[in-house]
């Protein structure tokens, strides 16, 4: 067992717990990042000014399903983060059977990317122009969040191997 495994192990189950407890929170608070999601969708604290109001989405009924859609797509990577620790921890002495033990992780890993990178800094940030917010802006916490991903799943990716294996 080396330290690197175990380092590339222990970062995958931090990322798992991390998205099993925002996941864990949007359920059971549902009221509070629901808010979030209707103002950016509603686009109602963008500038006035502004010439891209046409793209707010107003109903109710598709503030909750894409509300819906983020809680999924958090339970998923933190699903695939958890299957993916464990399987990693478990082929943790043998370096080829840790290597293949990765996919699930890689796969949790870019789903946490797709969330905040895609989801929340493309589409909420761009697209219904959440940057303009003063209230409801969240590119700050995406991008971490997104950092964070990126930084684990190239550690993860990178070979395992150590001069003195």
């Amino acid at each position: 067992m080396t330290i690197i495994r175990t380092s590339k192990t222990t970062l995958v189950a931090a990322v798992a717990l991390w998205g099993s407890l925002v996941a864990f929170g949007n359920i059971t608070d549902y009221g509070t990042n629901f808010a979030f999601v209707t103002h950016v969708l509603s686009m109602d604290t963008v500038f006035p000014d502004t010439t891209i109001r046409y793209r707010a989405v107003t109903s109710p009924g598709l503030h909750h399903a894409a509300y819906i859609l983020i809680i999924a797509f958090e339970t998923l990577a933190a699903v695939l983060c958890w299957i993916g620790a464990v399987r990693m921890f478990r082929a943790i002495s043998t370096p080829a059977a840790f290597a293949r033990a990765k996919n699930f992780a890689v796969l949790g890993l870019t789903a946490c990317l797709l969330i905040w990178l895609a989801g929340f800094m493309a589409i909420g940030g761009e697209w219904f122009g959440m940057w303009m917010s003063k209230e409801w802006n969240g590119i700050e916490a995406a991008f971490r969040f997104s950092a964070l991903s990126l930084g684990i799943l190239i550690f993860v990716t990178l070979p395992d191997g150590h001069p003195a294996e």
